[in-house]
């Protein structure tokens, strides 16, 4: 066992304080990642606040992990010590299923490991993430990160870079196509920026006017207000795919409207009450509702190496781990443009 040190949250009410624990030593097939940047997931306060049930106490967040590898298992291949990599929102699975098979280990069928807070496949104990100066991971889920790119900008690709990437590549999204993003947040912002990467003309849809100028510096074409009737009703039937990045509560149905005959909707958020559908919408256009969840290992990869040749990033504010509970409450008031990412070197002095 090796010595680490982090920022966790003892329980549900506790805010997150410095926490002394133990990594496993590698074994033939792990990658000890010496950490430099974590990116900070909604999903992060979600869980440390046990908002979603089953959460794991004491919990160290993360899963949004850049840094540099400083220890190799005797069989490893693909990375050796002075790498970067990353590591994202997962750490194993079964390996035998189906999903598993095809690489998309996201959907494993008897669940992947989270990178933090689930039981570990690796002994018996729970998996720590990347609130902390070190990692340790099979080298099967580790990540190659160009050094072309900002490091700190690139921690949030792990997550929210990978979330919006992957429905974008599944439903074919590219050159010709009308494509909607819903919501301009950490996922939103990154969605517009891949859309127009893809070659598609970007509408970005907010609440919130003064999003208007950032969403197109970030590649959208358009800007809707969407509690604007006019607005909305002026793109009726004209969509080809829209991406719905938005977790709090909202109607989908004024967005199926606006779908082409055939065109495709996906969801990212979960909101806390379940939207009520209105069939007609996909019914009477054979439009389909769909859902996505992250990406699989290839899949990240290939996002990864996409940014590099792109030159994309996450748009960040880089902050001390000793301001994470002050970006957490920031983070519920949508103040923050687009991510926070933690800088780990600040550890040691927040101990």
């Amino acid at each position: 066992m090796t010595a680490a040190l982090g920022y966790a949250a003892e329980s549900a009410k506790a805010p997150l304080t410095s926490f002394a624990f133990e990594r496993r030593t590698p074994g033939a097939h792990d990658v000890r990642i010496e950490i430099a940047y974590c990116g900070v997931c909604h999903s992060d306060l979600h869980q440390v606040r046990d908002e979603w049930g089953g959460s794991v106490f004491p919990m160290v967040p993360g899963h949004e992990i850049v840094g540099r590898v400083v220890e190799v298992g005797a069989h490893v291949k693909g990375y050796k010590v002075g790498d970067l990599a990353g590591v994202g929102c997962m750490v194993d699975s079964c390996r035998s299923c189906p999903s598993c098979a095809e690489g998309l280990e996201q959907y494993c069928e008897q669940g992947f490991t989270g990178t933090y807070g689930a039981k570990s496949r690796v002994g018996d104990g729970i998996t720590y993430g990347g609130y902390s100066n070190h990692i340790v991971v099979d080298e099967a889920f580790v990540l190659r990160v160009s050094d072309k790119l900002d490091l700190a900008a690139v921690a949030p690709l792990l997550c929210a870079g990978i979330t919006t990437y992957s429905p974008l590549r599944h439903w074919k999204v590219g050159p010709g196509q009308k494509v909607g993003i819903v919501g301009l947040g950490g996922l939103g912002h990154m969605a517009v920026k891949f859309a127009k990467a893809f070659g598609a003309h970007v509408v970005l849809f907010t609440t919130s006017p003064g999003k208007g100028e950032d969403a197109k510096r970030l590649g959208a074409s358009e800007v809707v207000i969407s509690k604007n009737k006019d607005e909305m009703k002026a793109h009726a039937r004209s969509f080809d795919f829209i991406l719905d990045t938005v977790s709090a509560p909202h109607d989908i149905n004024a967005y199926l409207a606006l779908l082409k005959r055939d065109g495709a909707m996906t969801l990212l958020g979960v909101p806390d009450t379940p939207p009520m559908l209105q069939f007609q919408h996909l019914i009477f256009s054979r439009r389909q509702l769909g859902g996505s969840l992250i990406g699989g290992i290839q899949e990240t990869q290939e996002m990864l190496d996409f940014c590099a040749e792109h030159g994309i990033v996450s748009d960040i504010e880089l902050i001390p781990m000793q301001q994470i509970n002050e970006a957490y409450e920031r983070m519920l008031k949508s103040d923050v443009k687009y991510r926070f990412v933690i800088d780990i070197a600040t550890l040691k002095q927040a101990a």
